[in-house]
């Protein structure tokens, strides 16, 4: 019976090829989605599941008085690792974390180096597992001058050779041997950890860092029991913190812990967080997984309707099955196992499809999503059961109807009153338009938020700035660059900074001293050398810019933002901004002995997710800068970098030169909004064209059962556009629900959605009339090809029978 009822489905399906490419080509771009987010989610749920043990990141409040808004930082204290180990009993084990960029290394003769290294307690491998190739993972990093690199490293600094017991030189600021202790398999992408080096923390460590209480400089991991009560243990931090810190310090730190495995999906509220690959805000793997659902709805909607569209032609079929002895169970299995057969072709062009998006896919997110099913079992079951689900869900309703025919009547040639089923019918066409107008306006909403981000005025001119990091050598021979830059005629203005603009600034404390006492209180903080404002066209509001000229500027002359100046007025409150100009004011420990010089305009330091800080900056030659900025002539980008490199290759010849465009950096820090807006907006076409595949089908199904009326119409002399207008009204008046339902609750869910950005735009209402529109002119075009052609044809052909 069963290869009957597959013999049966297969002839069905090839007799009416137009119904099943439709049906098959919808559910395929409906499962194509949905497997590739499905790839996109289990990706993002596989960071950091190498790691067994119960560990969790110590992270921070700090809620410093002058700050806009308490921060979360993944930052924390020196002795906090070893005294919560003493302290709380949970705690059975803790590493350290410190963070090196581009670390220089030399062998004998030869340079290299590394993208990543970290300072570690010797206890890393013990709490992570990471899979040691070579080594003792309880020995590696127990000594001073202990290094553990992984494979690529190795590979690329001793090519073929053992590299253990070798010995490699890390120099910079300072010169200090290593010795290869181990070799690390290569860390896997899926770990929020990243780095190419492991060195032992006891190499640098001093015995003062144990009192260096309110120092924020690595990160802290702990080892808990498999019992431990994380809340239990957040309550007692506050008496842990009054112990350690004097003078009243603990009253600005609150601490906290972030299990492992949230770590890389659920930090987007954790600033300072400069250890997290590809960090990514889980609430957009919800979303996506939601889109994705709806498009696979949509596209099980197609089938419903066109299967049910199809009833009549299989009435007879059905009254023949009945009057022979089948049961409705009996043709509801078949119906049903039709369905499932359907789904399985569909899957075989979803596969094709996801195996040709891939690349692209894994180009535009920056994953390295793979589709297999010999190293992921999981997948192949879950798209198999997937499949038949679908089937399941897609041919319930066609086959409860269509088995629910009465073999008498339908012999008879009468068919049932079909008027329940049309407005069931109508209701699935009213739904799927509904979530593809959804998803039009959430598109539209997402990329204009987005473009707003990377095109508002954030108070400073960043196009045509070059930034290049500064090492040792060209730290020091900083002012015989520049002054080389400035003779170029491609570069305009050269200036340096202690920190980029883009990143989270430091913060330090800061004391301002008015006509009343000394304030103290918190404030984000950058070092810069004279030219800086005027490079990056910061405007002033009151006071003077730093003067080179001036030598008494140096280290005592400070700029404050028009935040940070509001926060030092509000003892004084009255006052304007200019009375600021000439007190006494200092930041990083320093007294009060400096000046405030200006107060610039408020620009956007950070990216706009965030609101702008306080923010003090500080002319400090002396102290040396990292980042070198330079503005360069639009039309001639390649000549100026050119002469950059030159001049950094004469300055600096043991010094690997880099460099990056600032409008880069930014576009960077928007990487993860702009994936969510081209992923949402390719879900959102795909469901427009599945429910334009649906409506394609419904409209020529339509057209068959009404083309003996569009005949006689045609005779008693109606036109093309009338006929045209019959048969496209009521699939507008579908559309046009389905606008009126998707409208209010895209308004609804895009407005939460915003909540999330500091700075948002405002939802317009023409974005609902252009979904509108947009919405019924490709319903309408898709229904009038149909239409068009049943107008103009032949009404003689349509009544010969008659």
């Amino acid at each position: 019976m069963i290869k009957n009822y597959l013999k049966i489905a297969w002839r069905n399906l090839w007799k009416h090829k137009g119904y099943s490419l439709l049906n098959i080509l919808g559910l395929a771009t409906g499962m194509t989605a949905c497997i590739v987010i499905m790839l996109f989610v289990f990706y993002e749920k596989s960071f950091d599941n190498i790691h067994k043990k119960n560990v969790y990141r110590l992270d921070e409040v700090q809620k410093f008085e002058g700050m806009v808004a308490p921060q979360n930082v993944a930052l924390s204290m020196f002795p906090m690792g070893p005294t919560l180990k003493n302290e709380f009993p949970e705690v059975l084990n803790f590493t350290r974390v410190r963070m090196m960029d581009k670390v220089k290394l030399r062998v004998d003769n030869k340079k290299f180096s590394i993208p990543s290294g970290y300072f570690v307690d010797s206890t890393f491998l013990q709490i992570f597992d990471y899979k040691l190739v070579k080594g003792d993972r309880n020995q590696a990093l127990q000594k001073p001058n202990s290094v553990v690199l992984s494979e690529e490293s190795a590979a690329k600094i001793f090519g073929n050779e053992d590299a253990l017991g070798k010995i490699i030189t890390v120099y910079g600021g300072d010169t200090t041997r290593f010795t290869v202790t181990g070799i690390l398999e290569n860390i896997p992408k899926t770990s929020h950890l990243q780095f190419d080096g492991l060195f032992s923390f006891n190499t640098i460590i001093k015995p003062n860092y144990m009192e260096n209480w309110g120092g924020n400089w690595l990160v802290t991991y702990l080892e808990l029991s498999k019992n431990a009560n994380v809340a239990s243990m957040e309550k007692r931090f506050p008496d842990y913190l009054k112990r350690h810190m004097k003078e009243g310090g603990w009253k600005y730190y609150q601490l906290f812990l972030q299990s492992l495995k949230d770590v890389h999906a659920n930090s987007v509220n954790i600033t300072h967080d400069y250890q997290n690959y590809q960090k990514f805000d889980k609430t957009y793997t919800y979303i996506f997984s939601f889109v994705a659902i709806i498009v696979l709805l949509i596209a099980c909607i197609n089938f419903m309707n066109l299967s049910t569209a199809r009833s009549a032609g299989r009435a007879k079929e059905i009254g023949i099955r009945k009057a022979s002895g089948s049961g409705r169970f009996q043709l509801g299995m078949q119906f049903l196992g039709e369905s499932v057969m359907l789904c399985f072709f569909s899957l075989i062009l979803a596969i094709l499809f996801v195996e040709m998006l891939l690349p692209y896919v894994n180009e535009l997110s920056q994953r390295e999503l793979k589709f297999s099913f010999f190293t992921n079992p999981l997948l192949l079951i879950s798209l198999v059961l997937g499949t038949i689900l679908v089937g399941i869900i897609s041919g319930l309703y066609p086959a409860a109807y269509l088995s629910s025919f009465n073999a008498i009547t339908v012999l008879k040639g009468r068919m049932q009153s079909g008027r329940k089923k049309l407005s069931f019918r109508n209701v699935l066409v009213v739904g799927q338009f509904a979530g593809a107008i959804f998803l039009m306006i959430a598109t539209v909403l997402t990329v204009r938020q987005l473009k707003y981000m990377q095109k508002a005025n954030i108070g400073f001119d960043r196009e045509q700035v070059v930034t290049i990091p500064l090492g040792v050598q060209s730290g020091k021979n900083y002012q015989a660059i520049k002054d080389e830059l400035l003779s170029k005629s491609h570069i305009t203005a050269v200036t340096g900074s202690q920190q980029k603009l883009g990143n989270n600034l430091h913060q330090s404390g800061v004391k301002f001293h008015g006509d009343g006492p000394v304030r103290e209180m918190a404030s984000s903080q950058v070092v810069v050398d004279p030219d800086y404002l005027t490079l990056y066209k910061i405007k002033l509001v009151a006071g003077r810019n730093f003067s080179k000229a001036n030598a008494a500027d140096n280290g005592n002359a400070y700029i404050v933002n028009e935040t940070l100046a509001k926060e030092l007025l509000k003892d004084t409150p009255g006052k304007p901004m200019d009375y600021l100009v000439g007190k006494n004011f200092g930041f990083g420990g320093m007294d009060s002995a400096g000046v405030i010089v200006g107060i610039c305009k408020d620009f956007n330091f950070n990216s706009l997710h965030h609101k702008i800080e306080t923010l003090c900056i500080l002319d400090k030659t002396d102290w040396g800068y990292r980042e070198m900025s330079v503005r360069i002539s639009s039309d001639k980008a390649k000549e100026a970098i050119a002469e950059i490199q030159a001049a950094f290759k004469n300055m600096a010849p043991d010094e690997e030169f880099e460099y990056e465009f600032l409008d880069d950096h930014f576009a960077e820090l928007y990487r993860a909004d702009n994936t969510v807006s081209e992923i949402v907006g390719i879900l959102a076409g795909l469901a427009i064209f599945i429910s334009c595949l649906g409506l394609f089908g419904l409209a020529s199904f339509s057209v068959e059962q009404r083309v003996k009326e569009i005949g006689v119409r045609k005779v008693l002399g109606a036109s093309v556009a009338e006929i045209v207008n019959l048969l496209s009204k009521d699939f507008v008046k579908l559309v046009l629900i389905a606008f009126a339902i998707a409208a209010p609750l895209a308004w609804f869910a895009m407005n939460k959605w915003l909540e999330d950005y500091a700075y948002r735009i405002n939802i317009p209402v023409w974005v609902f009339g252009l979904a509108g529109i947009l919405a019924v002119g490709i319903a309408l075009l898709t229904v009038s090809f149909q239409s068009i052609k049943a107008a103009l044809k032949n009404p003689v052909k349509s009544l010969r029978s008659e």
